[in-house]
């Protein structure tokens, strides 16, 4: 196998191009794009030109891709969430290794069978369970496994989800619709039930959850609000989800900067919430021409006009009480038995003032508190004999999940070129997660105690 992997990407979007896409781009002695596949010709266009790809290796469509010979040793597939299962099988079928997005599929069934093909094959199938790869929870990991807080009793971990990203992505986004994608336990959580079951370090025995969506929908709109924003909404100054103020003016964004990024930038964020016209000054260009997500989701012409154009048209600019197919909870809590008697609580919502994960793990000499944050992270350890609290990581921002993206796609890269399938996320490791997260699902649903036995048959 050569030095520098050659690679297929099915679905150039925001994970595709933006993550993995331009991971390629930054280190071109590991991985080369050779062939896109991408139904959108702007995207497949900008991908195609970005990495230097013949055009007789641009395909509309997966099947198109997978109809030629086989052209490289991987395949990146980021496609949305129902879209998954069937490429993801024929890629390994034709002998690929494969980086799936998560959910790795929308269905018990299917995730089952991915993961017998990929053992079939004997191909390597790593999901992106992109936590595991952070520093953040990588210490927190080590820290348990060095027996520091001794056994572990409870954990619990909340995933407290931006007003602004709840809206930008279940809302007026692609899984705002759980029955034309997946439930949001699953396609936005499933990887931080994934780091419930890699802590305790046993499968769950059973689950029950309660959520719902309690405020989103006509019953809330503002009176006199437009279904559009930019059409003269007369609460726009005091809207959390006004279009504008997240994509154009992109406030949630510089908020978070104000309070953990680099020094010149927090400062510079500071200034313009606080003067916002001081963002057409030359030295504030950064924030002016900032498209960035969650400003490039919504358009391929990322100019002003683009962008506009977008909030007049797209579901980005509709006003978030107004959006009709809306079918995602804005809440949820579940609870965990795992087979080791070690119990644990997941908490998700979309109505956080800062983006972010909080979690406290008790064991039976010390307890772990910490805050995996959009402004930074922090991790603290409480020792129940001395009373001593000790710092063991703080840090500002780090983007890009932590850092954990980059961490995801060199260990891949390292398990593929050196074929020893120790990946910290392969497939039957993280079938696990999704099936507690569909667990989740069916106790809110059915009002009921799922046992796990009911679903691993």
């Amino acid at each position: 196998m050569s030095d520098i992997l050659k690679a297929i990407v099915i679905g150039a979007g925001d994970r595709g191009a933006d993550i993995y896409g331009n991971y390629a781009l930054r280190h071109p002695n590991e991985i080369k794009f050779v062939a896109v596949a991408e139904p959108n010709e702007e995207r497949r266009n900008i991908f195609k030109q970005k990495h230097g790809i013949k055009k007789e290796n641009c395909f509309t469509t997966w099947e198109d891709i997978f109809a030629q010979q086989k052209i490289a040793d991987i395949a990146v597939i980021t496609t949305q969430d129902t879209m998954h299962f069937k490429p993801a099988i024929l890629a390994l079928e034709r002998g690929y290794d494969v980086l799936l997005e998560k959910p790795m599929a929308v269905s018990i069934k299917d995730c089952k069978k991915l993961v017998e093909v990929a053992e079939k094959t004997g191909n390597i199938l790593q999901i992106c369970h992109v936590l595991r790869y952070t520093e953040f929870f990588t210490k927190i990991k080590e820290i348990i496994s060095s027996g520091k807080i001794g056994k572990i009793a409870n954990i619990s971990l909340r995933e407290n989800v931006s007003s602004f990203h709840y809206a930008h992505s279940y809302i007026r986004g692609h899984w705002h619709n759980r029955e034309e994608t997946s439930p949001m336990i699953l396609a936005k959580s499933c990887h931080d039930l994934d780091i419930l079951y890699w802590f305790i370090g046993s499968k769950a025995k059973k689950v029950s959850s309660f959520g719902s969506q309690i405020f989103f929908g006509k019953h809330n709109q503002p009176e006199g609000a437009p279904d559009r924003c930019v059409e003269g909404c007369p609460v726009s100054d005091s809207c959390l989800y006004f279009a504008p103020r997240i994509y154009i003016d992109i406030v949630p964004l510089l908020q978070a900067s104000s309070k953990g990024g680099p020094t010149f930038d927090k400062l510079m964020s500071k200034l313009i919430l606080r003067f916002p016209k001081l963002k057409d000054l030359s030295i504030f260009k950064k924030v002016r021409k900032y498209n960035g997500w969650p400003v490039s989701v919504i358009a391929e012409d990322l100019s002003y006009e683009g962008k506009m154009k977008a909030l007049k048209e797209t579901n980005f600019g509709k006003c978030v009480y107004a959006i009709d197919d809306h079918t995602v909870v804005d809440h949820q809590v579940v609870n965990i038995e795992f087979e080791n008697k070690v119990t644990a609580s997941f908490t998700l919502h979309g109505f956080s003032y800062e983006e972010g994960r909080t979690l406290r793990i008790d064991g039976t000499k010390a307890t772990i508190v910490g805050e995996f944050l959009i402004s930074g992270e922090k991790i603290k350890l409480l020792n129940a004999h001395t009373g001593k609290e000790t710092l063991i990581h703080q840090t500002g921002i780090v983007s890009g999940h932590g850092g954990g993206d980059d961490r995801l796609m060199a260990a891949f890269i390292h398990s593929v070129k050196t074929q020893t399938k120790e990946t910290l996320s392969e497939a039957r490791e993280a079938l696990e997660s999704h099936l507690i997260a569909f667990a989740s699902d069916i106790s809110r649903l059915e009002e009921r105690v799922v046992k796990l036995e009911e679903l691993r048959k």
